[in-house]
């Protein structure tokens, strides 16, 4: 390997999926096949239904291919029963929904704990790395307020603390600023940038804001079932 060659993280080989639908197939795309190498920043955009969510949760693991491959480095994600499933995502991949499914009735603190709960961390351990995150995120101060108490930019903060807490490798994205007002959204886009960088993940989003695509590292665009490479200054920034 070339000394300035990153490592390949994740490689899709011929994907496809099918939805039934009474007597018929839908197809959302078929034959997609593309490598992310570790460290990249990836967006990926396409129309309404092309099935960019889809996509994503396939590649963390939470929905499954038709057909094809994922391989996570040497894991064969397509190989692995729920179990399995579980313990990889748990592992290795950070999640960030448009919507951030925090707990309302718990602390912002106690929210990014979960996952180390989760995981069987002393809860005294499990509070103090996720203090040090809030503070990541902006929110060392917010710790003891009810998610329901936060707005929606800090709301999406915390889910983001909460998705970086176990160290990921990866981080997945759908639509992370997608309910978001215009100011907030590229506040929290920038954090995510800059936490990427820090932390050296890689990262792949799904994001209609084209703008937000432009600042990637790489944009696939996914269309007509299937997916293209795009060039970031051929994106109008003020599409989206």
């Amino acid at each position: 390997m070339h000394p300035m060659e990153k490592e390949e993280i994740l490689r899709v080989e011929a994907l496809r999926k099918v939805y039934r639908s009474g007597t018929t197939d839908l197809v959302l795309f078929d034959n997609l096949s593309f490598k992310v190498s570790e460290g990249e920043m990836l967006a990926i955009v396409g129309q309404s239904g092309a099935g960019k969510s889809s996509l994503l949760h396939i590649l963390g693991a939470l929905d499954t291919a038709t057909a094809g491959e994922v391989f996570f480095g040497e894991t064969r994600l397509t190989a692995l029963n729920e179990e399995q499933a579980a313990e990889f995502r748990n592992r290795e991949i950070g999640y960030v929904w448009q919507f951030h499914y925090l707990l309302p009735e718990f602390t912002a603190l106690e929210n990014v704990a979960m996952p180390l709960y989760v995981r069987g961390e002393s809860r005294n351990k499990a509070e103090k790395e996720a203090a040090r995150w809030l503070g990541e995120v902006g929110l060392a101060e917010r710790g003891h307020h009810r998610a329901g108490e936060l707005s929606g930019g800090e709301q999406q903060r915390v889910s983001l603390a909460r998705a970086l807490v176990t160290k990921p490798k990866v981080l997945l994205a759908d639509e992370p600023t997608g309910d978001l007002d215009n100011r907030t959204a590229d506040s929290v886009f920038e954090l995510i940038s800059r936490l990427h960088a820090d932390y050296r993940l890689t990262s792949i989003l799904v994001t209609h804001n084209l703008a937000f695509a432009r600042r990637c590292s790489r944009i696939l665009s996914l269309q007509g079932g299937g997916v293209e490479e795009v060039r970031p200054e051929s994106l109008s920034p003020t599409q989206g």
